[in-house]
Parts: C-alpha cells; sequence; structure tokens
C-alpha cells in the first residue's frame, strides 16, 4: 500500500499517537519518502520548547524527565520525550527501560515518549533523534525533552539540539563534578543536584557554584549564569523550582537573541549531517559513482599520497553530479 504522507502528517497535527510514532519509525528507518516527510513538516515546525536532559548514570535522569512531565503538563504543556535508550548490541533496538519508568504517563493523550536506540551513533544521541525532534514539534508538542543515553562524559552532542541543557549530577557517584566532565559541564544551562537529600549534596552545590564562578571571570559582556537546583526526583521535591529555571532561561534566551542563534546552529548542524550522510552514500555506492574504493587502492599501492587521492576523490563527485 502506497505510502500517504500528507495525510500521515495530517492525521499527526491532529493528535494521533499511531502517526506520531509512524512518523517516527520512518525517520528511523531511513525510508525513501524521509525527503517528502520533511518537507511536509517543516511548515509546522520551531514553535516546540526544546529541553535536553544528560548526566552520568546513575543520576536519576528517567525519574527527573518523569516528575518534569508531571509539571509541564500540570500548566498545560503537550509534552513529548525521546529517550535515547542504548542498543543491543545483538539486536540493535533499544531497551525502553526509559518508558518503563515513565509508564505513569502511558494513558495520557497530552504526552507521547518514544525510546529510541542509539544505534552505535556516539554522543549520546541517535543520528535520527534532529528529526524526530522536527516530527514531535509539527505534531504541536509545546516542549520536547530529550534524555541522553546515560553512558558517560561523551553525551555533548545534546547541546547542538536542545534549546535548554540540563545536567544532572548526585552525591555518592564519586566525586561530583568530575563525574560529569570532559564537556558535558561546560554545556549546562540549568544544573540540577538531584537526590539532594544524600550525604555529599552540599559538596556538589559548592563546588558547582565555584565552577560557575571561576568560569565567569573569562566572560566578556552580558551572559547566562546558571543556576544550580537541588532536587529529590523521586519525591517530586524541588521541581517547581527547576521549572522555575527553565523558565527563566528560556526567557532570557528570548530577550537577548540567543534562542535564533541557537536554532540556527541546530539548523547548520541537521544540513550538514545529511549532506555528510549523502556524499557518503555516493562515495561507496557502486550504482552512485563508487569512486571511494578505487581512489582508496591507488594509496595503498603508493601509487597517490592521501591528500591527492581525496582530490581526486572530490573531483569525481563534482564531475557525477
Amino acid at each position: 500500500m502506497p505510502l500517504d504522507v500528507a495525510d500521515l502528517v495530517d492525521r499527526a497535527r491532529n493528535g494521533q499517537p499511531r502517526a506520531v510514532a509512524r512518523l517516527i519509525s520512518l525517520v528511523e528507518d531511513a525510508h525513501p519518502a524521509l525527503r517528502e516527510v520533511a518537507a511536509a513538516l517543516t511548515p509546522y515546525t520551531g514553535r516546540a520548547w526544546v529541553i535536553g536532559l544528560t548526566g552520568p548514570p546513575g543520576v536519576g535522569k528517567s525519574t527527573s524527565t518523569s516528575v518534569l512531565v508531571s509539571a509541564l503538563r500540570a500548566a498545560g504543556k503537550r509534552v513529548g520525550v525521546l529517550a535515547i535508550d542504548p542498543s543491543s548490541p545483538f539486536s540493535g533496538g533499544a531497551l525502553l527501560g526509559d518508558r518503563i519508568r515513565m509508564t505513569e504517563h502511558a494513558t495520557d493523550p497530552g504526552v507521547f515518549i518514544r525510546s529510541m536506540a542509539t544505534r552505535g551513533h556516539l554522543g549520546g544521541l541517535s543520528w535520527a533523534t534532529p528529526q524526530a525532534v522536527r516530527v514531535l514539534d509539527a505534531a504541536g508538542f509545546d516542549v520536547v525533552l530529550i534524555e541522553t543515553v546515560g553512558v558517560g562524559q561523551s553525551e555533548v552532542d545534546v547541546v547542538r539540539l536542545a534549546d535548554t541543557t540540563v545536567v544532572l549530577l548526585a552525591p555518592g557517584l564519586g566525586d561530583g563534578v568530575q563525574a560529569a566532565k570532559a564537556g558535558v559541564l561546560e554545556i549546562a544551562d540549568v544544573f540540577v543536584v538531584n537526590k539532594a537529600d544524600r550525604e555529599g549534596a552540599d559538596t556538589v552545590v559548592r563546588d558547582l557554584k565555584q565552577l560557575i564562578a571561576f568560569a565567569r571571570r573569562e566572560i566578556r559582556g552580558e551572559s547566562w549564569r546558571q543556576p544550580v537546583v537541588r532536587t529529590v526526583a523521586a519525591r517530586g521535591e524541588g521541581v517547581s523550582e527547576l521549572v522555575k529555571a527553565l523558565s527563566g532561561h528560556r526567557d532570557w534566551l528570548a530577550a537577548h537573541g540567543e534562542l535564533a542563534r541557537r536554532r540556527a546552529g541546530r539548523a547548520a548542524s541537521e544540513v550538514a549531517a545529511i549532506a555528510l550522510r549523502e556524499l557518503r552514500a555516493r562515495m561507496t555506492d557502486p550504482h552512485r559513482g563508487g569512486h571511494l574504493p578505487a581512489v582508496a587502492k591507488k594509496v595503498a599501492d603508493r601509487a597517490l599520497d592521501p591528500y591527492a587521492a581525496a582530490d581526486e576523490l572530490l573531483a569525481a563527485l563534482r564531475d557525477d553530479s
């Protein structure tokens, strides 16, 4: 049966979760109709507030996401959640653990939750996450929450996709601040110290505030000062303060033109990723030129150096276009 993209988009915009799920599946599967889907969705995008949540394993990201959904729903917001799960090395599928932990929202028509597999993509996100955000945005969700995979210190891709990035830490995970080094601390717009009822929470908060104060010495001009919010997500404590901090950041973005700049950067990253994906396909597909194996053999045979081979490859691709 032929795929009716226009009808699918209309049904998604009318709040039908099956249509939304089908569109995200098309994105994940890189369906041949993906170009048509993107074209149909684009006029309806640009309205959703995209919030990323990241942090080291065991910090309580899923619980925090769940209580944040509850708070946003209480404020009348429609919420979409993209929970990025590790891929199985055997099937490539996601473990769906986040969706299991958010069962309290399963029957709420104002909430859509989708677990997505990383499928080997580094940086804490699935390669399909940007297009999945586009689907939820076009489908009329006011807020899109992206929860990163939670596998370590390399989850910084979310900053290229989110309007607001939340970095969660917790006491009892070793050195709380060091647990999120290697770039994760630098991407935060809001810090959350979860499990704040535990011993050591005051130390994590103090270290974060010192880090923020030190970083601001190097900043010239006006900038956003990241708040540090204490929460006990398992009991819903501190969630109203978190929502207030998030709203404050969104207002600051809009007032200083930063929201438009971030979204332009997001668009640039998305376009570049699609172009590079297409370029790789053209380089290796024998039906579309397949020039890479030929020039690679010349390098292996020492007939060309790698830079000259790259020039030859680019010239061949230009001639094919």
